[in-house]
């Protein structure tokens, strides 16, 4: 059974929404035309938190820092379980979900073992490693079959993931993500809850926190020494021009467990997605510890840079 929100984070939420476009339920903009629920200006960055206002106040300041300039949209959400903390700048907005939607097959996959009341298969735990340290396109859509579409649908439901579609057509890539659903998903691996053993959430973080280097961009820009980051990121050009450039990522170590969601479109390219990516996690790590040193500021080495993630065909 999935655990209702705290009511700040749904006080949050419906402060949020005030600042969201009339078109934010829809999937895209017009491309490279920055919306209302995006433009910091008129959308600021909303964190709120009673048990520490002057965190809040301090991170969604950085946070808008963060954005101001930036082409493109975006959406932002984070989550302090700690401090009771919320931030969401368009956190209703939907994206492409491109390969991060691979961590919702995952979670999917491991609800699944438990409901059987088994051990993970040698093929599952295989292609799980796959999909989600290398972000293997065959591995996710094994296990997207072989999870299939019923059991999926009832995960997001389990999870409390409203907000979110499946994409159509076996096309897993164009499922429809919001920032808030999928800092839902994040704290059902970095929390304990009712959903997920812990067993099967450390499972999920250990691989989360094996990405190859090539990989190892976006949420994790910034982390501070002592605490350990977990990530899944996306990638996806859509008409050959227009990138969507996402980053998840769960963080905990040193008494902290919070966690980043930064999605972007129509960005023009995807370097440009993944320097707004790690300029907003910069400034969400160093807003939520001041005292700590960060990790260098410099994006890994070796990054696919402008190649599609393959979570959906060419000229799909």
């Amino acid at each position: 059974m999935t655990r209702r929100l705290p009511r700040l984070l749904t006080t949050a939420l419906l402060a949020t929404a005030l600042t969201s476009t009339a078109g934010a339920a829809q999937a895209a903009p017009a491309r490279g035309v920055r919306t209302a629920a995006t433009d910091v200006s008129a959308a600021a960055a909303v964190c709120t938190s009673t048990a520490a206002p002057g965190t809040a106040k301090r991170v969604g300041a950085a946070i808008t820092a963060a954005l101001r300039g930036r082409s493109g949209a975006e959406s932002v959400a984070v989550y302090d379980a700690k401090r009771k903390l919320w931030c969401g700048v368009g956190p209703g907005t939907r994206y492409d979900s491109a390969s991060t939607v691979k961590a919702t097959i995952l979670g999917a996959l491991l609800r699944k073992v438990l409901d059987e009341r088994r051990a993970m298969t040698s093929s599952e735990l295989s292609l799980a490693k796959s999909m989600i340290t290398k972000s293997d396109n065959t591995a996710a859509t094994k296990l997207w079959n072989h999870v299939g579409r019923a059991r999926m649908q009832r995960f997001l439901a389990q999870a409390g993931m409203t907000h979110t579609t499946l994409g159509s057509g076996g096309y897993w890539g164009l499922t429809q993500i919001t920032a808030r659903d999928e800092i839902v998903l994040l704290r059902k691996f970095n929390e304990p809850n009712k959903l997920l053993t812990d067993k099967a959430r450390n499972y999920a973080l250990a691989l989360m926190h094996q990405v190859i280097p090539s990989q190892r961009w976006g949420t994790p820009a910034g982390t501070p020494s002592g605490i350990t980051w977990h990530v899944k990121n996306g990638w996806l050009p859509r008409h050959n021009k227009y990138w969507r450039v996402h980053s998840i990522g769960a963080f905990s170590g040193r008494g902290q467990s919070y966690t980043i969601v930064v999605l972007t479109r129509d960005t023009p390219s995807m370097a440009y997605g993944v320097a707004t990516i790690e300029r907003v996690a910069r400034a969400v790590h160093h807003g939520l510890n001041p005292d700590l040193r960060g990790m260098s500021t410099q994006s890994v080495p070796g990054i696919p840079w402008e190649r599609s993630d393959g979570s959906v065909p060419p000229n799909v």
